[in-house]
Formats: structure tokens, sequence, C-alpha cells
């Protein structure tokens, strides 16, 4: 997918992500997760890391040198990213207390995976 597909993409899940509330822990993870995903993948396609045909979709599909090569121009993000994943099973396929502050965890880590995406540059 284009960089600019990936960044759409990102954005309308965010203004979803800004309807939720505290309730919807599971939503907002889930939102969390995909948009960051969508972050990375526009990321790395302006850093002229990857090609439009290849995107990151968890970060537990990549290979140790996936990790060192994307790792380059996103680790920052793709470390975010993991933890998101990491909060996954226990807060929307499990039933442990502390959801809402996973949901807002979540939230911190999806801006700061934005942030960094937005300012992105090809790397030379």
């Amino acid at each position: 997918m284009e960089a600019a597909k990936h960044r759409e993409s990102a954005e309308r899940i965010g203004r979803t992500m800004a309807k939720l509330g505290a309730a919807d822990h599971e939503m907002v993870i889930e939102g969390a997760m995909l948009a960051a995903t969508q972050w990375i993948n526009y990321a790395l396609h302006q850093a002229r890391v990857t090609p439009p045909k290849e995107d990151v979709q968890h970060t537990y599909f990549l290979t140790g040198n996936q990790w060192r090569r994307y790792g380059v121009a996103v680790e920052d993000m793709l470390r975010a990213l993991d933890e998101i994943e990491n909060i996954r099973p226990m807060y929307v396929r499990g039933d442990v207390a502390g959801a809402d502050a996973a949901a807002a965890r979540a939230r911190a880590l999806l801006e700061q995976v934005r942030q960094q995406a937005l300012e992105a540059k090809p790397i030379r």
C-alpha cells in the first residue's frame, strides 16, 4: 500500500477512536494496534526503508533481520507497537483488572507512534 493510504487509514481509525470512552477499552486497544501499524508502514515507506508492497502487520511476524532493518528508521515505533500487541491478550481477550489504564497506555503509545511517523524523512 502507498504511504498516503496508510496515513489516511491511520487518521480514520484515530477519528473513530476519539469517539470511544473508557468503557470501550477493547476497541481502544484494537484501534491503537491497527492505527499504529498503519503509522509504522507510513513511516517506513516515507523513509524509503520498505516499498509499497512490503508492509508490517504484527511485530511478532518480524524476523530478526527485519527488526534490525526497520529499526534503523522506526525502532521506537516498533517497540511501542509491540507493547500494544502485548496488552491485547489480557485486556481484549482476557478479563484482567486495569483495562482502563491499559487502554490509556495504548492511546499514549499510539500518539507517540503518530508523532514519530509524521516526522519520518527519507533515509539517505
